[in-house]
């Protein structure tokens, strides 16, 4: 497991997209290195992202904002951004944000993978 601040991020390549599985609350503590991990990804321009959130419990302004530029890098590289397996709480802070009307939000990766 990694130290405190570092976040465990599962990167998964499937065909011509990336599944991102990051693990535990997403906050401004941990935002940082979800944010350093989605930008080396979309260096390498893949077709697709798909981050599964379902194994986060809860995210914070600063983890929406990783989001958000993750969203802006991924239109500037022509690459299609998911957002798959949202939790309640989580799913809340977009709906809240209105962001559920910008990101493409799915039920699970399967549906993104697909779409």
């Amino acid at each position: 497991m990694s130290s405190g601040n570092d976040m465990d991020i599962k990167v998964e390549n499937r065909d011509d997209s990336v599944l991102v599985t990051p693990i535990g609350e997403v906050d401004l503590a941990r935002s940082p290195s979800l944010r350093s991990r989605l930008k080396q990804i979309l260096g390498d321009s893949p077709a697709r992202l798909v981050v599964d959130l379902s194994q986060v419990p809860y995210m914070d302004s600063s983890g929406v904002a990783t989001l958000v530029e993750a969203l802006q890098q991924s239109r500037s590289r022509n690459c299609s951004l998911f957002l798959a397996g949202l939790q309640d709480r989580v799913r809340s802070v977009f709906e809240i944000a209105r962001l559920d009307t910008v990101f493409t939000i799915t039920p699970d990766v399967n549906s993104a993978l697909d779409a």
